[in-house]
């Protein structure tokens, strides 16, 4: 195959990241755009030996699962990759994944899973309580302008729009009075190649059941101009929202080359540099910093099903490992004897004795390291040593847990350990080392995915596992 030839292709299957996956002569080809059952024709666009990436430049025959994708730029944005799939069939899509995962990564037969359908969600729109925009300039003909919206796929290119599907509607109307400030004041958008410029991003939170909204512009710098004007046009905006209101403005530095979005400095312009939230009965506050799960209605169900899977009876001493803001750490502790949180980010670890005070919780405690460290070191801080944990719960980002960490874990040997995973492959190595093999210590009780994430190729696991003695 060569760059740029055109060749028609059935798609058999989709890969992790959302292409579709057909053959010619043997060859295999990932078709971005393309969906099982379709068959298109594909334009060669990167070949290699074994195989190649391609667009779909027609579709010829459509799979009976493809839809219309209601937002104009679904296939240029790189967020939805899957809007064109009928809801049904993503949902069948991630099940296939983490089941594939598990047995082809981890090893285990399709019998020892124990794999519970995926829970979806009724309305898969308008979900995410959390939105990043890069801001910058675009090429408009011969012309550059500004603009903010969602980076296209795998580029740092922005795709412009005001009214992202998964979002609320009001997110459109303050990116607007962001870039209309800009302009006013000729306030330049941060440049990736040169370092230079002030604005990078902007960054909007809300929390659903509160209505309350935090708006965050991240910045090259410690000065913003004409601040107080920038927070009298996002007021304005309550009087004629539906969705929330906005009750924080706050800047976040970030002087740092790169493509991390946030920087560690906060400082607060309206308002408090956080809002509150709830969820499951408990109230939680989320500052820019802060891991809360994008998807409030889904996080209830995902962590009463890890709630759930930990069979609390109110006597036993749990671990959240990678703990974030301690969601998880607070639902456990309303039925646990003691729960001991850790998290690597120090503003979360605030956050998370916060929310404990909040909601009145006194057997829940936080500290600040890498899990991986402080576990194995047998001290969470210089005056506290490590208790036997009869349940651990691993809520780990997409990269997995530590190795020495699972080592750490496995010589503990906790009654049941509960496994909150957002990527099916680092979930299955995980999984083989702690419940793979005959000689295993662990068995696995039950694997229950969840949509949290409709419209993209994401998927949260829970995972349920106990010691074969018990």
């Amino acid at each position: 195959m060569n760059k740029n030839e055109t060749v028609r292709v059935t798609i058999e299957d989709l890969s992790k990241t959302g292409e579709g996956i057909g053959h010619v002569n043997g060859y295999t080809l990932f078709v971005k755009d393309a969906l099982i059952a379709d068959t298109v024709l594909a334009k060669i666009t990167k070949p290699k030996k074994q195989y190649a990436y391609a667009r779909c430049e027609k579709i010829l025959t459509p799979s009976p699962d493809r839809v219309e994708a209601p937002c104009p730029v679904a296939r240029a944005c790189g967020g939805c990759r899957l809007q064109e799939l009928d809801y049904a069939a993503q949902k069948r899509f991630k099940e296939k994944l983490v089941l594939d995962s598990l047995t082809r990564i981890g090893g285990f037969g399709e019998e020892d899973l124990h794999l519970k359908p995926l829970l979806g969600m009724d309305t898969p729109f308008r979900y995410r309580n959390k939105a990043q925009y890069p801001v910058g300039m675009v090429k408009d003909g011969e012309r550059t302008r500004l603009a903010a919206g969602f980076y296209a796929g795998r580029t740092h290119n922005i795709i412009e729009t005001r009214d992202c599907l998964l979002t609320r509607k009001i997110n459109g109307s303050i990116t607007e009075a962001l870039l209309t400030h800009m302009k006013k004041y000729k306030i330049p958008a941060y440049n990736e190649k040169t370092g230079k410029g002030l604005v990078r991003h902007l960054l909007i939170r809300e929390g659903f059941q509160t209505g309350e909204i935090l708006v965050c512009p991240v910045i090259n710098g410690m000065d913003f101009p004409h601040a107080d004007e920038f927070v009298q046009s996002l007021l304005a905006l309550n009087q004629q929202s539906k969705d929330g209101q906005i009750r924080s403005v706050c800047f976040n530095v970030n002087t740092k080359k790169g493509n991390v979005i946030l920087g560690d400095t906060v400082i607060p312009c309206y308002g408090e540099s956080w809002i509150t939230d709830r969820s499951g009965g408990l109230e939680f506050r989320i500052s820019p910093l802060s891991f809360y799960q994008v998807n409030p209605s889904q996080m209830e169900v995902l962590y009463t099903k890890a709630l759930e899977g930990a069979l609390l009876t109110g006597k036993e001493t749990v671990y959240d490992l990678y703990c974030g803001i301690g969601t998880i750490s607070l639902f456990m502790a309303q039925k646990a004897k003691e729960v001991y949180g850790v998290e690597i980010v120090p503003q979360a670890v605030e956050d998370a004795r916060i929310n404990a005070r909040l909601n009145r919780i006194q057997n829940a405690h936080f500290y600040a390291g890498a899990a991986e460290d402080l576990v194995v070191s047998g001290k969470f801080d210089d005056d506290t040593p490590c208790p036997k944990a009869d349940v651990v719960c691993v809520d780990p980002p997409r990269k997995g847990c530590a190795p020495e960490l699972i080592e750490t874990i496995k010589k503990m040997a906790p009654q049941r350990i509960v496994y909150v995973s957002c990527d099916p492959a680092t979930l299955a190595r995980d999984l083989k080392l702690l419940a793979g093999g005959e000689n295993a210590t662990y068995r696995i009780e039950s694997v229950q995915p969840v949509d949290m994430f409709p419209q993209s190729v994401h998927v949260e696991t829970v995972v349920l596992m106990s010691r074969k003695d018990t």
